[in-house]
């Protein structure tokens, strides 16, 4: 199979709110988007919306930030922070969130959706 096969259009690059999240139903899956801007440069991050501490979809509403240029974003419910690259929870290593590979082409916000 084509790995282009694999890319899903969520939603348009417009959407995307600069240096916060959004949240988009994927498959049944809420997925947290997250557009971050550093001077000229953007990232898109594609996570799990649960927060596996405090039980609840509710990563897109966390604050963002970095930590020695790792992005991340801290949960509204108790403020623990995930790697936006990686899903690691930065205050409990046995904690981890989902990752979904993303990009923008076309001005179309993809997600590459493993079946």
């Amino acid at each position: 199979m084509n790995m282009s096969e694999n890319w899903i259009n969520v939603c348009t690059s417009s959407d995307l709110v600069d240096n916060s999240g959004i949240c988009a139903l994927v498959n049944d899956e809420q997925i947290a988007l997250f557009k971050i801007c550093q001077g000229e440069e953007q990232f898109i991050y594609a996570v799990s919306n649960w927060d596996p501490i405090g039980k609840a979809n509710v990563l897109y509403r966390g604050l963002v930030g970095s930590i020695m240029d790792e992005h991340f974003v801290a949960s509204p419910l108790y403020k623990q922070r995930f790697k936006l690259s990686s899903g690691e929870c930065v205050d409990d290593d046995s904690v981890k969130i989902t990752v979904y590979p993303a990009r923008i082409t076309d001005q179309q916000v993809q997600l590459q959706i493993v079946s």
